[in-house]
């Protein structure tokens, strides 16, 4: 199911949304089909569910199972969760427990679990549970002093806003990734912090960016602090962000910087329904919906599979093939590199890597394959994105998109949903920041986000 127009420097790409389509028809024209329904739970009792048409023969449960497993795969990590209920077939229920708590996505279980605190479980049920969404009203709110800070892997910035202008930022360099010591990341957060503090007539609320898993203002995992061992994260790095709302007396939201740089362009462009897209060191996503509010939802698409093909790139981490972090990352511009013919010095940082890219005559054959190439990428994938977010408005960021590159990404994009996906191409906008969305910034948007 590779595409018909196969693409010069990856020609065995197989979408995930041509697989899902074609499955799905081929299913209907067999006559013989039954439902299937996924459903996954997170914290509180909050779930989501998605419900396609299976084979009924049991001849093709081999295919029935594999379009089981991408599916479950993909709304763990969209949606995030630590159940998954699988409502019909048997057979594929016990191939989907089998496979997250015996087998292949035994990475996948324990990572839900860590984030959850709970055991990940495979359950069956004859019903489709009861839905309860769970979309928190955050963000967007403007009165008063506030602080907004925003925690990423080399930097600090932190605003002083009164009324939702800023009178003060700052930005302050540290090394989080590199200590294992939590004081370090205790002392430096409160640090800048204060900087902001000493700004203001008064505090009335926090907000805080920050990369990583956080639940009910907890830190769940986090690269941040990824040096830190385990049995100092519970005692000094799960709360650390409520501690200091505590020292401070004031209320207090923490959320993904994903979902805070799409709540700064939702504010920018005055547009809901929003899916903003960080390709840097990995791919890094954030969702506003209709409401204008963030979802509750992992939106980890770095793990999500994006790709069907056989002999795809590999995720160091999960050891799966096919998900985000390779395609829409500094490591598929590296890889398409490669492809090209490029060379680089086994000791050259991945950073400088894409510099090397970023640095080639834009006009060049090469330049211009490899960001077509992430841009066709973009395009199928947004269509397959679609399955599960409604999105009016895509929003490109990250140092992958600097340049003509970036361009080069929208533009393609845009064109291979039009020829492909024509009712989605009228519905999908997808731009990069202009000044406007720039102004607005990622530490404003976080100080927005506590309703007073």
């Amino acid at each position: 199911m590779a595409l018909k127009n196969k693409l010069k420097l990856d020609p065995t790409y197989e979408p995930a949304i041509i697989y899902f389509n074609e499955f799905k028809e081929e299913v209907k024209k067999s006559n013989n089909f039954e439902p299937l329904t996924v459903v996954v739970e997170r914290m509180d009792g909050f779930n989501e569910s998605y419900t396609a048409n299976i084979f009924k023969d049991p001849s093709k449960l081999e295919k029935n199972i594999f379009f089981a497993d991408r599916l479950v795969k993909t709304l763990l990590w969209l949606y995030g969760g630590y159940k998954v209920t699988i409502v019909g077939n048997k057979d594929v229920y016990e191939s989907i427990k089998k496979t997250y708590l015996e087998g292949e996505r035994l990475f996948d279980s324990k990572f839900m679990s860590r984030i959850y605190g709970k055991p990940f479980e495979v359950v069956h049920a004859d019903e489709v549970p009861k839905l309860v969404k769970g979309d928190s009203p955050i963000g967007k709110h403007l009165k008063g002093n506030r602080i907004g800070f925003d925690a990423g892997g080399s930097d600090m910035k932190v605003s002083a806003v009164v009324d939702g202008v800023p009178v003060f930022s700052t930005e302050v360099v540290w090394f989080p990734k590199l200590n294992s010591d939590p004081n370090y990341h205790k002392e430096n957060i409160r640090k800048v912090i204060q900087l902001a503090v000493e700004q203001l007539p008064s505090v009335d609320a926090l907000g805080v960016s920050s990369a990583g898993v956080y639940i009910h203002n907890e830190a769940r995992v986090a690269s941040l602090f990824i040096e830190v061992p385990d049995e100092l994260f519970d005692e000094h790095i799960t709360n650390i962000y409520k501690d200091i709302a505590k020292e401070l007396n004031v209320p207090l939201e923490v959320a993904n910087d994903g979902d805070v740089t799409a709540l700064a362009g939702s504010m920018s462009l005055g547009k809901n329904k929003l899916l903003g897209i960080a390709m840097g060191t990995s791919e890094a996503v954030g969702y506003i919906n209709a409401e204008g509010n963030v979802t509750g939802w992992l939106n980890e698409l770095a793990f999500v599979p994006v790709d069907f093909q056989k002999n795809g790139p590999i995720d160091e981490w999960s050891l799966d093939m096919g998900t985000g972090n390779k395609y829409f990352s500094q490591d598929a511009v590296i890889r398409l590199a490669e492809t090209s013919g490029i060379t680089f010095p086994e000791d050259m940082p991945l950073a400088e890597r894409l510099k090397v890219v970023q640095n080639l005559d834009e006009n060049s054959e090469t330049y211009q394959e490899i960001y077509k190439t992430i841009g066709t990428y973009l395009g199928y994938t947004l269509a397959y994105y679609e399955e599960f977010y409604d999105i009016e408005e895509v929003l490109l960021l990250g140092r992958v998109t600097s340049g003509l590159g970036g361009q080069i990404i929208v533009d393609v994009a845009t064109k291979t949903l039009k020829e492909n996906f024509e009712h989605l191409s009228k519905k999908i906008n997808i731009s990069l920041p202009d000044e406007k969305a720039r102004r607005v910034g990622q530490s404003v948007a976080a100080a927005s986000l506590v309703k007073l």
